[in-house]
């Protein structure tokens, strides 16, 4: 049963690193926490310190593509603050699709408050929705990762 409800919570991680509403990876981590302490063993702390590298490595290098991305488009980090804001608003305007119109739809908006250009602003937004979506991609690889270490863990017998 635990391990039931352990792969639902990390199920639910890897929904948070594509929809954005909950920290994926950091809801990866508890699961995999709560399943090695519960367990008790040398493996499963093991395991745990293995996910949480992965998931780690992740949201640290998500962290630096969409950064440097984003500098290189010279698209300031308040411009994606406000688009995050903007998906989180979405979100519950209209559930779960909201995020994907309204994550975009802030990023165009605050680029084109900042530059008072169309095309500049949304040759910029277009630059951030890249590096956001890269990063998002890295990070759920390495979240699959993490969660199939876990898995193996577990069919293994940890």
């Amino acid at each position: 049963m635990l391990e039931v409800l352990v792969g639902l919570a990390i199920l639910i991680g890897l929904v948070g690193i594509v929809i954005p509403v909950l920290p994926g990876s950091i809801l990866i981590a508890l699961a995999v926490l709560v399943w090695a302490v519960l367990t008790g063993t040398t493996q499963a702390w093991l395991v745990f310190a293995g996910c949480v590298l992965l998931l780690a490595v992740g949201a640290t290098i998500t962290w630096f593509i969409t950064a440097r991305h984003t500098r290189a488009a010279g698209v300031p980090g308040r411009s994606l603050v406000l688009a995050g804001l903007a998906g989180i608003v979405g979100f519950f305007v209209i559930p779960v699709v909201g995020l994907l119109l309204f994550f975009p739809l802030g990023l165009f908006l605050a680029e084109y408050l900042r530059l008072r250009e169309p095309r500049r602003a949304w040759a910029s937004a277009v630059v951030g929705l890249k590096a956001t979506g890269l990063g998002m991609l890295i990070e759920l690889a390495l979240a699959l990762a993490s969660a199939g270490v876990w898995l193996v863990a577990v069919l293994g017998g940890a």
